[in-house]
């Protein structure tokens, strides 16, 4: 049995880089604190009530969470929704090397009683169908977030006349991919740039639409042992989970995918 349920403690890490509520007691060679990009939030929350182990996730966009390891948050692992992040972390001495541990697919996602239903929008080109639907709102992820990043690697892609008239539509750029999925669910936003694990995880209220092969980018997901973690080995214990352990298969439950094999 887990001794404890793993605990949120973004705003700790945010506000005071302590843990929520605690008195120091936490640290200890039985609890490591995970900051995670918000994408793995439900499989690493359900694989967490598994352990022994006692985890402390703080869930956001990659970004943030590289931040604040950059000002000194205390975090024993980073699980980021990119390379770059954790690359540029450890060129920095801030963390070990990373390792790529899973894959994930960036989806057009919209809302399954929303205004624009899966069977009007070509598989082939979803997004060309935007334009000719009126009073539609597409909310992306903010630059910089990886999510964000790979939605505008797919809009490059597109002609001139299609990026256009889908920029022009964006109401929101998001922080986190778990904000598009909020606005999407709740019909504040007509589709969104996320990721299929999320369009799982949302339990049926939204359809993912798959984008065409040739602009469908690649999302690879890292994860490193932060630099001055107390608890290396329990670090390091984590992420051998996450890249081909218990962990991995909770995230391919979800619907996360294999990462690529290097050639």
């Amino acid at each position: 049995m887990k001794r404890g349920s793993a605990a949120l403690v973004s705003c700790a890490l945010v506000l005071s880089f302590g843990a929520c509520g605690g008195d120091g007691d936490e640290d200890s060679d039985d609890s490591i604190v995970i900051s995670a990009a918000s994408s793995l939030t439900e499989p690493l929350e359900a694989y967490g009530e598994t352990t022994e182990t006692e985890e402390q996730y703080s869930f956001a966009g990659s970004d943030d969470l590289a931040a604040q390891i950059r000002k000194g948050a205390p975090v024993d692992v980073f699980a980021s929704a990119n390379t770059s992040l954790p690359v540029a972390l450890f060129d920095e001495g801030l963390v070990e090397e990373p390792e790529i541990f899973i894959s994930n697919q960036l989806v057009l996602a919209v809302p399954k009683n929303g205004v624009l239903l899966s069977e009007t929008l070509p598989d082939t080109a979803p997004f060309r169908l935007l334009p000719d639907v009126s009073d539609i709102d597409v909310v992306i992820a903010a630059e910089g977030v990886p999510v964000g990043d790979y939605t505008r690697e797919v809009l490059s892609k597109l002609s001139d006349g299609d990026e256009g008239s889908i920029l022009s539509r964006v109401r929101s750029e998001e922080p986190d991919v778990k904000s598009i999925v909020g606005k999407l669910v709740t019909g504040a936003a007509d589709a969104g740039f996320v990721y299929a694990s999320d369009v799982n995880a949302a339990g049926g209220e939204l359809i993912a639409i798959e984008l065409p092969k040739e602009v469908d980018p690649i999302v690879t997901y890292a994860v490193a042992v932060v630099a001055d973690t107390e608890n290396p080995e329990g670090a390091q214990e984590y992420i051998d989970s996450l890249v081909d352990g218990e962990a991995h298969e909770f995230l391919l439950d979800a619907e996360f995918l294999e990462p690529p094999q290097e050639k």
